[in-house]
């Protein structure tokens, strides 16, 4: 290296080593020249070599593959996002854009894939990662993100071996784009450095034409993903019982204690829990999406729980039951809920290869609107009701939407391959009917004013129909008592 080169390397970490240094209410705020070179020294290698692919490898390989056969020519850049402030110096815990996680297995803040065009119609993807803290510059042990603050990264050669491709230092990407020349398509929204490195060069059309893609690309499920759906759903379960062992203490503190019960599953089964827990104890159970989870858990109430488990490879279930807090449904409880069970019951039975999307919602709408009528909530006839829509007081949301990565997964696809498609084995989707009557609604008996009542499960197709992955736990009313009675002791 040229003396002149080397110079300008110095006075860069040197300058960097400086930035490092400025924490303005730090007791110690001053490094001092030999501090800073003693931290240099004395470390052991700990490089890692041999590491075995991620699980996946194979899967994301085939995906990048198939992704770089929809765009021959152009350069596709698909970044992991980057850590967002909670407040002042705390951060949210990092979740990866679900586009890069699904092409990469990686999960990484910063990280960005690039696929270059190579030949006439394949891509040359790289990796792109901020390697392991320099010990040199001092970062390691004075930047907020170094690793001896937040733990060690991958270095550059351990990635490369674990995702199966070239991996290559991520600050150099925005000059890298910078420079980019021929068509170029971005995954908006994750990374702003990347977005400004690409402002002159991507059009919001062009963008959302590569997002579309990438949603629709996740409609059916390889077998890797089955598998981490069926392990989310397992948790799942095993957070339910959970739950309803410690039924009692939710009910001498709130519906945190509920909360927090299966978020503890959650953590020490996957990496999360997929959505806001919903813990929904009497009344609240008719708030859609009730995730204040401060109320009171009251025996003789119901409690809507809409929970799920997200893995550690960022596949979530998302199943929901309502239970009778004190074990026990009364006469209007069990009547509502034995409805809803039946519109499930119906919806399940129409998810299979060939049917509509929108089948299985039609099928259990239906069966809601019979109970309506039939209770002299609705003027008939049932067809009359649908047409018009008059249900949806009391059932407000859809049957059920895509599962994956997301809980409303592939939620970017069009409409004519999802909610106007028809349905292929290997999409998972969930069959969620419900009721819901809300305490003020005058239109309703004063018995039916305050339940709520959701029952959800994760739906498989199959080859020869269906599979329910949440099927471990009970659905039909007498089966939930006995089931929470032989949790209770």
């Amino acid at each position: 290296m040229a003396e002149e080169e080397r110079a300008e390397e110095q006075t860069a970490a040197a300058a960097k080593t400086e930035a490092f240094k400025e924490r303005k209410n730090s007791v110690a705020p001053k490094v001092s020249d030999e501090l800073a070179e003693n931290m240099k020294h004395g470390w052991a290698d700990t490089e890692r070599r041999d590491l075995p692919p991620v699980p996946q490898a194979e899967q994301t390989a085939r995906r990048r593959a198939e992704l770089s056969a929809r765009f021959p020519g152009e350069r596709l850049v698909i970044p992991a996002g980057r850590l967002k402030t909670r407040s002042n110096d705390t951060d949210y815990p990092f979740r990866a854009a679900v586009e890069y996680a699904y092409l990469t297995g990686n999960q990484t803040e910063n990280g960005v894939l690039v696929m270059e065009p190579e030949g006439p119609s394949g891509h040359r993807a790289t990796l792109y990662l901020l390697p392991r803290s320099s010990r040199e510059n001092g970062e390691f042990w004075l930047s907020g993100q170094g690793e001896l603050w937040v733990g060690r990264r991958e270095s550059l050669a351990e990635a490369a071996q674990r995702y199966g491709l070239p991996v290559e230092d991520v600050r150099t990407v925005p000059d890298l784009l910078k420079e980019a020349t021929g068509p170029v398509r971005v995954v908006r929204k994750h990374d702003a450095v990347v977005e400004a490195a690409l402002t002159d060069k991507v059009t919001a059309e062009r963008d959302e034409e590569l997002r579309v893609f990438l949603s629709e690309m996740r409609l059916v499920k390889d077998e890797f993903e089955i598998a981490e759906l069926t392990r989310a759903c397992e948790s799942t379960v095993r957070g339910f019982e959970d739950v309803v062992r410690v039924l009692d203490r939710a009910e001498a503190t709130s519906e945190r204690y509920i909360e927090g019960t299966f978020f503890l599953r959650a953590r020490v089964e996957g990496n999360d829990i997929g959505y806001g827990s919903i813990c929904a104890a009497g009344p609240h159970a008719t708030t859609l999406h009730w995730v204040r989870n401060d109320g009171p858990v009251r025996p003789g109430d119901l409690l809507l729980l809409d929970a799920g488990v997200e893995g550690t490879e960022l596949y979530t279930a998302d199943v929901t039951r309502t239970l009778p807090i004190n074990g026990r449904f009364d006469e209007v409880q069990r009547r509502v809920y034995d409805a809803v069970y039946d519109a499930q019951e119906a919806g399940i039975a129409a998810v299979r290869p060939g049917a509509k999307f929108r089948d299985f919602h039609e099928a259990a709408q239906r069966v809601l609107t019979e109970r309506l009528v039939e209770w002299g909530l609705l003027e008939g006839p049932v067809e009359r009701v649908l047409e018009l829509g008059l249900q949806r007081r009391w059932t407000l949301h859809n049957t059920g939407h895509m599962l994956g990565m997301d809980v409303h997964d592939c939620a970017a696809a069009r409409r004519e391959t999802y909610v106007e498609g028809t349905l292929e084995p290997g999409m998972c989707l969930t069959v969620e009917p419900g009721l819901y009557f809300q305490p003020d609604d005058l239109t309703v008996p004063e018995e039916y004013r305050g339940i709520g009542v959701r029952i959800e499960d994760d739906i498989l197709v199959t080859e020869d129909g269906n599979r329910n992955l949440s099927a471990g736990l009970p659905r039909r009313a007498d089966e939930v008592e006995a089931w929470m009675a032989a949790l209770r002791g």
